[in-house]
């Protein structure tokens, strides 16, 4: 069973880093694929996270396990292996591994996964971390999470093989949770109460309900999936808001005004 060292270790060689070209600390965007791998589109969202001052991280799961493409699609894809809670391990590993780089604040990161990637991220932020062998490590219990201040889930899995997707979370950041609205592997309704239990941790929550199918932000996706060029790019700009708004400053509380003695 894997620390969340060899974890990294084994993911950092396969990772893809981007970002503005200096060596001074920033936020970091950690991005992860959904069931069919790296594809075309993820890059654009690193290209935004690159446009609003922060460094991106696309971490690849498969590679690192010697899957291919038509390996994933025909294993991961249909639920026979690599499910959830494993993934869950790549997020608490990458974040480890990524806040350690002098070139990453720490303290501002936000994770973002797409379908497969979010149900492991979905498992990452509910489970209990203490339990021997959480997530498939080790040292679970280890992972600092207090700087993962944003999620980003695109049409996450949250289906019947997500079993825990009614979980409470135990760590809770700001989240933008995206609901396709012909998703072919859940419905709004259920998708939505999903959500609607991750706020009632104490996050925030925005949900979106993108006019497109599951993977709509994805060029190469084949039906019942369907790429939505303007929908993609809306969901990009969220993607980029989103980041821009967890790095901001929070405004200081106003103190009262002080009352002169009579």
């Amino acid at each position: 069973m894997d620390t969340l060292d060899q974890r990294w270790a084994r993911l950092e060689g396969h990772t893809v880093f981007s970002g503005p070209d200096d060596d001074r600390p920033r936020p970091m965007a950690l991005l992860f694929h959904g069931c069919g791998g790296i594809r075309g589109h993820l890059p654009r969202y690193a290209e935004a996270a690159r446009a609003a001052g922060w460094r991106a991280a696309i971490v690849d799961s498969f590679a690192p396990r010697g899957w291919s493409r038509e390996w994933a699609m025909a294993t991961v894809c249909t639920g026979l292996q690599f499910r959830g809670h494993e993934r869950g391990g790549d997020v608490l590993a990458a974040v480890h591994g990524v806040s350690r780089r002098p070139d990453v604040d720490a303290t501002a990161l936000c994770i973002a996964g797409w379908s497969h990637g979010g149900w492991g991220i979905m498992e990452a932020m509910s489970a209990d971390r203490d339990r021997p062998g959480a997530l498939g490590l080790a040292n679970a219990a280890a992972a600092d999470l207090s700087g993962v201040r944003a999620a980003f889930l695109a049409y996450p899995y949250v289906g019947m093989g997500a079993a825990n997707r009614m979980r409470p979370w135990r760590h809770c950041p700001r989240t933008l949770a995206v609901v396709a609205r012909r998703d072919h592997l859940t419905t709004v309704d259920n998708a939505q109460r999903v959500h609607d239990m991750v706020r009632n941790c104490g996050a925030e929550v925005e949900t979106w309900i993108a006019e497109g199918t599951h993977a709509f932000d994805e060029p190469m996706s084949a039906p019942p999936m369907r790429f939505d060029a303007a929908v993609a790019a809306e969901a990009i700009d969220r993607f980029r808001r989103l980041l821009e708004d967890t790095a901001a400053p929070k405004p200081a509380p106003k103190r009262a005004p002080r009352r002169r003695a009579a």
